[in-house]
């Protein structure tokens, strides 16, 4: 579900709230109780709840980070090789 943003045009309090995507606006201001409270345009932030979001939940043995791992043997040269290869044009 998106966070959105708030800010109320009669006091200036800004809030955070935890809304479906086709829920209505928020109007009244939980500060100062006026109907003045307009969503800002930002970029929503989202929560991932429930299980099956984390990036161990899919991996075993040694594969916990792939992100962080190195283990392509591309990666472990320097871009050069020993002349037989045919990726590179010499």
């Amino acid at each position: 579900m998106p966070i959105y943003e708030y800010q109320c045009n009669a006091c200036g309090h800004q809030h955070e709230a935890l809304q479906k995507l086709g829920a209505e606006p928020l109007l009244v201001c939980p500060a100062c109780n006026e109907a003045e409270l307009k969503k800002k345009i930002s970029a929503a932030g989202f929560r991932l709840k429930g299980a099956g979001w984390y990036e161990t939940d899919f991996k075993s043995g040694n594969k916990k980070n792939v992100a962080g791992e190195s283990s392509s043997p591309s990666s472990s040269s320097a871009g050069g090789c020993s002349g037989s290869c045919t990726n590179h044009s010499h």
